[in-house]
């Protein structure tokens, strides 16, 4: 049964004495369009001559509709920031209500009781659902790696008489129905410019190259379409292929098997930001937000003076985002997973004090030394240094040379040794390295070497990345992000750009020749090697003790390794020649 006569039909189902007339309003078909669907209905058994529902049509019912659901809830919803910090999106309240609730009361209105929901991030936020509704989680593992494709593969044996269905979405009225019978995909009737398909006047879909239609995401599949999904589902994930997509990717819209159903935008909302919640229900109390609460007291603004609010690249310690009030951007630090572990924040806020006022950090206008919320002024027309960019180099290492000969003082250093240790403890397992144990060895004699020579000992920033230093477009040079910061040999700060850069030697020996301006000793060249080498251990544990978290840096941290063995070894013969 086509789409326009089940529509018909299922008005009859629920008001059987509703006349032509009445039912040409409801649906905006014409009148001539509504007697000429009734005719077809009777003919086809399912209406009696009077309009009432046949036994046929009772039986039609009964072999038509939906078994089960499966609600999608495993992901980040980046876009929440900063709400995603404290809450999953499934359960942000409107008026009073989680969103996953009202989806779950509006599916079983309609008899659908075998509800799946995949869950991942902040997964236990959803375990009392259990209880309450009878529903079951599906545990998702890979949702910080993968698109919600793998989550629907991980549901892909309750694909067939089943509704899909985000999280986040509200509908103002039940989008679910007793009876189904084609598969159908949900589409807005607004234009959309990140959707290439378009829903013609006859009711087919159609790919565009312009704004298309957006794509709302409730989708039902009838058995048919949901045993071919199933079986490309499993193709994909065995293939590794396109695991990074959205599941729609696996649907063929143009199919006649899968029909569209448009819904206007004020009957439903997807939830997608804060702003869009505030639109939606400017009174939910995931508005009043801890990150939220600060922006309002330092910048003294109200709540509505926040907007624009996105999130950015995700750095490897933080959580960051970026908003605009009144005029000007700002950006607001939310310390990452296990940040706790790694950094105190106390001492963080120390050197900040003593780095206030100095022309090339960052105004800050915020930081708290419990949890490290971090307000700043956004840097505008600004760019991170290019490590491969020998001008920007060069006057990074001249940024670093002249913060090192202001020897700043704090009550606190960063302790190479200690910090090694302290990773290789959080990650509370051996290290996937085979010769770990060799090269720790390795790196301990530098230190012993190390610690026996002489050093000058100032603030350093330790985190001296070339991400960290900021360019304007007024050519002024800024370095970021001081929170490893602490007194150490300037020295490290040397070793530190490079390995990160992740440099090779002629690169590494060019940066030292920058930072000396080309009049340096060998000692002291061996003794950065030294420092290449020891740094290269910390960050291997450190991304060692992140990845027990959830969190891979690939190359990277292959990379700091290889600088542990390489260049301890290097440093090792050196010392045995002298």
């Amino acid at each position: 049964m086509n789409s326009q006569l089940l529509k018909i039909f299922k008005f009859k189902i629920l008001e059987p004495q509703s006349t032509q007339r009445a039912l040409a309003v409801r649906t905006n078909f014409s009148l001539g369009k509504i007697n000429k669907l009734l005719d077809e209905l009777k003919n086809q058994g399912l209406l009696e001559r009077d309009g009432k529902v046949s036994s046929q049509g009772k039986e039609y019912i009964q072999k038509h509709y939906p078994r089960q659901a499966i609600i999608l809830a495993a992901g980040f919803g980046m876009r929440m920031v900063p709400i995603n910090t404290e809450e999953p999106k499934g359960l942000l309240k409107i008026n009073g209500e989680p969103l996953i609730e009202r989806l779950i009361k509006q599916l079983q209105a309609k008899g659908v009781n075998q509800i799946k929901i995949v869950v991942g991030f902040m997964k236990e936020h959803y375990e009392y659902l259990i209880d309450q509704y009878g529903v079951e989680l599906i545990i998702n593992t890979k949702y910080g790696e993968w698109n919600n494709l793998y989550s629907l593969y991980l549901a892909k044996n309750y694909l067939e008489d089943s509704y899909i269905v985000p999280c986040d979405l509200w509908f103002k009225n039940n989008p679910f129905s007793k009876i189904e019978d084609q598969s159908w995909y949900m589409f807005s009737e607004q234009p959309d410019s990140n959707s290439n398909w378009q829903i013609s006047r006859r009711g087919t879909t159609k790919r565009t190259r312009q704004a298309g239609n957006r794509m709302v995401g409730l989708t039902y599949l009838n058995a048919e379409l949901g045993r071919q999904l199933r079986g490309d589902l499993i193709k994909r994930v065995e293939k590794r292929e396109h695991l990074d997509q959205f599941w729609e990717s696996a649907l063929d819209f143009s199919s006649p098997q899968l029909e569209p159903n448009l819904i206007s935008s004020h009957n439903y909302a997807e939830i997608n930001s804060y702003e869009e919640l505030r639109d939606l229900d400017g009174n939910s109390d995931h508005l009043k937000n801890d990150a939220i609460n600060v922006i309002e007291q330092t910048l003294n603004v109200p709540g509505e003076a926040i907007n624009q609010i996105r999130v950015l690249k995700k750095g490897m310690t933080n959580r960051s985002f970026i908003f605009s009030c009144q005029g000007k951007r700002y950006i607001m630090r939310i310390p990452g997973a296990g940040t706790g572990q790694l950094i105190n924040r106390h001492q963080e806020y120390d050197v900040y004090q003593k780095i206030k006022g100095l022309p090339y950090v960052e105004r800050t206008l915020y930081l708290n030394p419990r949890n490290g919320y971090k307000l700043t002024e956004f840097i505008e027309n600004s760019r991170n240094c290019d490590p491969n960019n020998w001008d920007d180099v060069q006057q990074c290492m001249h940024l670093l040379k002249q913060m090192h000969q202001k020897s700043l003082k704090v009550g606190h250093q960063f302790d190479l040794a200690s910090q090694i240790n302290k990773y290789e403890q959080l990650r509370s397992a051996p290290s996937a390295y085979r010769d770990y144990d060799k090269i720790k060895q390795q790196v301990e004699r530098l230190l012993q070497y190390i610690k026996r020579l002489d050093k000058e000992w100032t603030l350093c920033h330790i985190d001296a990345n070339a991400d960290n230093f900021v360019f304007d477009q007024q050519g002024n040079i800024f370095l970021i992000d001081w929170e490893y910061a602490g007194m150490q040999d300037p020295h490290v700060d040397i070793a530190m750009f490079a390995i990160y850069s992740m440099y090779d030697q002629s690169q590494i020996d060019h940066l030292i020749d920058l930072y000396f301006e080309h009049s340096v000793s060998e000692a002291i060249r061996y003794k950065i090697y030294a420092y290449v080498a020891i740094c290269g251990l910390l960050w291997s544990n450190w991304c060692e003790y992140k990845q027990s978290l959830g969190l891979d840096f690939g190359e990277y941290s292959l990379a700091q390794y290889r600088y542990a063995k390489e260049y301890s070894q290097k440093v090792l013969r050196y010392l045995e020649r002298k």
